[in-house]
């Protein structure tokens, strides 16, 4: 029986859970800023149900390894005593309307980029630099006053998980039961529509990204457990990770990479297997120097927007929600209204677009 050292399996089982995860979103277009966009514009709810289905399907598994010491949510820089509202909300406005500029996100950025888009590739490029330059370079000495320095404490609940704020304020352990009522809140809500429940293949894909983020939980706190060196506890985002992968390929320092790099290179494997599945791959590549500049603008502000915020839609939307850290609704709502003055801003003509009723179709009461 072979044994592999922890420090090398760790990115191993990033690159295998992204080979699914990128199958599975490559597959079946899985996109929040498509989501939104149809919710808004179409009047269409399938795929921001498909989104909040991946979210509930990961809350629920990642919640049910906690409770039998599996994964060890604690850990994560995700549920620190200290929450930076300021970056939550800075960060997530900044990287939704860099998103809505880019037209997808940072983990839609590798999807396409599966596919042959060269513009995903220059996305990703800036996106990994200008992480970096805001969680390590210049850019991060303007982040410790705007956001780490006005951080609220939840010292008294131990950690900014939404169960043990409420677990605090009554005096008993309530995390299981307020995870239950999001959860099951959230699927009243996914389910309600009739159309979707017929939609199997993406419920199925929801229940897969799910899990993928449910089994980074499990795997990564698997080999912090018997590792001898720090393992980080996480689960999957496409903001700091796109740029520790660029490092690792442009610089050698005799470690390994760990798991979010693992993650990143196995979306990609994932994606490219889904479109040439489904003879989905074609060269696309910017039209001219104002759609280049757009997207350069763009990967800009979802690079420095996703560290001051910690994540993305993946890394806060799914992670952060799967482990019920109040960070993820505020980013999230934050990401949503970025987005919509972006889309309003690019398709309607006008900011102020974004703060009207939509002219366009909207979601039926039976939707």
């Amino acid at each position: 029986m072979i044994i592999l050292d922890p420090v090398v399996l760790t990115p191993i089982l990033g690159v295998l859970a992204g080979c699914v995860l990128g199958f599975a979103a490559r597959a079946t277009h899985f996109c929040t800023l498509s989501a939104l966009e149809r919710h808004w514009y179409a009047g269409d709810s399938s795929s921001l149900r498909t989104w909040v289905l991946a979210s509930v399907s990961a809350l629920i598994g990642t919640q049910i390894l906690a409770a039998f010491g599996l994964a060890d949510t604690h850990a994560s820089f995700y549920l620190a005593s200290a929450f930076p509202w300021t970056g939550a909300i800075i960060g997530g406005v900044m990287f939704g309307i860099g998103m809505a500029l880019v037209g997808t996100c940072g983990f839609g950025a590798v999807l396409r980029l599966g596919g042959g888009s060269l513009r995903a590739l220059v996305v990703l490029t800036v996106i990994g630099l200008s992480a970096l330059a805001a969680q390590r370079g210049i850019v991060g000495v303007l982040r410790v006053p705007l956001v780490d320095d006005l951080a609220i404490s939840f010292a008294n609940s131990g950690s900014q998980s939404m169960g043990d704020i409420v677990s605090s304020l009554f005096g008993l352990d309530l995390t299981g039961v307020v995870a239950a009522v999001i959860a099951l809140t959230g699927l009243f809500w996914i389910f309600k529509s009739t159309s979707y429940r017929k939609q199997i293949t993406k419920i199925g894909a929801a229940v897969i990204i799910g899990s993928v983020i449910t089994f980074g939980w499990w795997a990564t706190t698997f080999v912090a457990e018997r590792s001898f060196d720090p393992v980080q506890i996480e689960a999957g985002s496409f903001v700091v990770p796109v740029g520790d992968t660029i490092m690792q390929l442009i610089t050698y320092t005799g470690t390994w990479p760990d798991y979010g790099v693992g993650l990143i290179i196995g979306t990609l494997v994932g994606a490219v297997v889904a479109a040439l599945w489904n003879r989905d791959i074609r060269w696309e590549a910017c039209d001219d120097a104002r759609e280049l500049g757009r997207h350069l603008l763009g990967g800009t502000l979802m690079g420095v927007g996703g560290v001051f915020s910690m994540g993305c839609t993946v890394g806060q939307g799914i992670t952060g929600f799967s482990a019920l850290a109040i960070s993820a609704p505020v980013v999230m709502l934050s990401m949503a209204f970025g987005a919509r003055v972006g889309l309003a801003w690019l398709m309607e003509g006008s900011v102020l677009a974004a703060f009207r009723r939509s002219d366009g179709v909207r979601p039926t009461a039976a939707e």
